[in-house]
């Protein structure tokens, strides 16, 4: 029989996720901070409380940052017991996760940060780029269901080494929308068509994801959130943070991070992270 889930927290990811894993035939209960208007949640089971959610076998966190985290777990933990397995699936700091998982090893309960890469759909189609951190023993526990989200699921370390590959990841992430979006713009305004530059890069050196699904969020002004523009400054503070924690100097995360503060305070935060291309046309 396929061990129980809880999907704590059902924004933008915890939705699919959740639906993903219920399609699969695993047992899943969903859990929101907040309520959620039933159109949104349809389909999936909710627990009206925490320690209803607290009873599934994997718990497993998909919230918004490393406070929401730290909340809900000091909530959740005195309803855990042995055997059981808490996972977080969003960006949190590593220092966080590693605090988190030494003192639940203490009382006998597993832990593996495993942040994904690849958006809703990438979750709702189960192809997410999923970067693990934990033990070797709860790294295994709960491979199998991760497989049913990822296409590429690799353990990268032990507790936090998930998250900060994960930071690594926004970091390149974050340069690239600024990238994409000043290449774009180069093109645009040269009296190039953008649609058809994407088309021709295609399969060169210069060709990502980025480029064909964020570049096209560009090219048609939709700004509708897979990621936010917020949660995207968050994600590139706390790759800051990791940073300064080496003693690394990074002179294009810290343009970045500018470019990002700026989105945000012109009351763009809530758009998608590609969103940042409409400050080079004011």
């Amino acid at each position: 029989m396929k061990p129980s889930l809880s999907v704590l927290g059902l924004g933008l990811m915890g939705r699919p996720i959740a639906r993903r894993l219920l399609a699969a035939g695993y047992q899943v209960y969903g859990w929101n901070r907040s309520p959620l208007p039933a159109e949104l949640v349809e389909g999936i089971p909710l627990c009206s409380a925490l320690a209803e959610a607290a009873q599934a076998k994997i718990c497993l966190l998909t919230l918004t940052d490393t406070p929401a985290v730290d909340s809900v777990l000091a909530q959740l933990e005195p309803h855990l017991g042995p055997g059981q397995v808490v996972m977080d699936m969003g960006t949190s700091n590593p220092a966080h996760s590693r605090a988190h998982a030494w003192r639940l090893a203490a009382r006998g309960i597993g832990w593996v940060d495993a942040p994904v890469s690849g958006g809703p759909e990438g979750a709702a189609a189960g192809s997410l780029a999923i970067m693990a951190g934990g033990t070797v023993a709860d790294f295994t526990r709960v491979r199998p269901f991760l497989e049913m989200l990822g296409g590429n699921v690799v353990r990268v370390g032990g507790p936090g080494a998930g998250h900060m590959a994960k930071l690594i990841n926004q970091l390149i992430v974050g340069l690239t929308i600024e990238a994409v979006a000043e290449a774009l713009t180069l093109a645009e305004k040269s009296g190039l068509d953008p649609h058809l530059l994407q088309q021709a890069l295609q399969g060169g050196f210069a060709d990502s994801k980025i480029l064909q699904l964020h570049g096209s969020r560009m090219i048609n002004r939709a700004y509708v959130p897979g990621g936010k523009a917020r949660t995207q400054l968050k994600d590139l503070h706390l790759a800051q943070e990791l940073a300064c924690s080496v003693s690394v100097t990074l002179p294009h995360l810290e343009s970045v991070i500018a470019r990002y503060q700026e989105l945000v305070a012109q009351g763009d935060g809530d758009l998608d992270h590609s969103a940042l291309h409409k400050l080079l046309w004011p």
